[in-house]
């Protein structure tokens, strides 16, 4: 996939939002015997294109096809926006805000986290939404995607991948180099299971094996890790009154269970390296001890034992100073005064 070839079959990639393994992918089929196939919007003249924009020079190329006007797009966002190939730069305040939902309580509840100029990883699913909080809330982390993007405020939903107004963007595999170096202050991960010892499954579960895809490399590598997600799955549904969290359905399925099904991410690995590890979900907020899970935070709302406690595998440790969560988190309007 490029944006451009030349008559060269020389390919770039320079509308593209996101990284790329055009390169690596291109070379390990080619010097394997296999066939190149790159789709471009459009063939220029051979030569048109400045040296340092080819990212696939011709001799690894076997066949070009030119994508349907209707068909080539950007991603799953839609059709080209210069401001996620860094083209041009939007105001950020035309960024729209996330709705009040249950993403957004956890969203929030995580950009406490944040602090401004630190560099900040954010994987796919829930943990897209801090970005929009915190261009909302005019946190300046610089935030920082998996798939190149470096800066700018990650888009989330469906466009996840991609950045409105990126200060960079790399390839793939030179993110992953700067990940395992230890760039990153902190990340922010999704989970389908966590047990008692504070570990963490994404790669297999409920009959499905997905992978662990970059979730062990940015885990392994970063001093602290926030796993945030909803406290339960299958059927949860919430809203808020009165700066107040309402369960109206409970999720049929536990996310805190005794055991994981597969460990992508240790607990007690992470104890002896001293990570900081944190459990954020829109009802309750854990860190990782020596001796397990312990709860630190409950919504505004929720009863302990039936809500909380009740819907665990397992009894986690309560904190004698158990603490309600920050009431501006369950609030219409924006929370303001954050990353000071």
């Amino acid at each position: 996939r490029g944006t451009y070839a030349d008559a060269g079959g020389n390919i770039s990639v320079e509308e593209e939002a996101e990284g790329d393994f055009e390169f690596e992918l291109a070379a390990a089929a080619h010097n394997s015997g296999g066939i190149v196939i790159a789709e471009v919007k459009a063939i220029v003249n051979a030569g048109s294109i400045p040296p340092k924009k080819v990212r696939v020079h011709g001799s690894m190329i076997d066949y070009v096809v030119v994508g349907d006007e209707d068909l080539y797009m950007q991603g799953y966002n839609g059709y080209y926006k210069p401001e996620l190939s860094g083209d041009i730069k939007v105001p950020s305040d035309d960024i729209s805000p996330m709705p009040m939902s249950n993403r957004k309580i956890i969203a929030r509840r995580a950009a406490l986290e944040l602090a401004p100029d630190c560099v900040i990883n954010l994987g796919i699913g829930m943990p897209s939404g801090i970005g929009s909080v915190a261009n909302e809330e005019g946190i300046k982390p610089v935030l920082s995607l998996e798939t190149g993007p470096l800066g700018g405020v990650p888009v989330e939903g469906p466009g996840f991948g991609a950045s409105t107004n990126p200060d960079v963007i790399y390839n793939l595999s030179d993110v992953f180099h700067l990940y395992d170096g230890g760039i990153l202050d902190m990340t922010f991960l999704g989970a389908a299971e966590i047990d008692k010892k504070g570990n963490v499954n994404v790669s297999k579960f409920a009959g499905r094996c997905s992978g662990p895809g970059g979730f062990i490399n940015i885990t392994q590598a970063t001093k602290k890790v926030a796993f945030i997600g909803t406290f339960t799955a299958g059927g949860l549904k919430e809203s808020v009154a009165d700066g107040k969290l309402v369960i109206e359905q409970e999720g049929s399925s536990h996310k805190f269970v005794e055991q994981v099904e597969q460990i992508t991410f240790s607990g007690d690995y992470a104890v002896k390296t001293g990570q900081r590890i944190l459990y954020i979900t829109e009802r309750a907020v854990f860190r990782l001890t020596k001796d397990g899970l312990l709860l630190e935070e409950i919504a505004p709302g929720t009863d302990l034992q039936k809500d909380i406690l009740d819907r665990m595998d397992f009894r986690p440790l309560v904190s004698d100073q158990l603490k309600i969560m920050d009431g501006r988190i369950f609030r219409p309007e924006k929370m303001g005064n954050l990353g000071k």
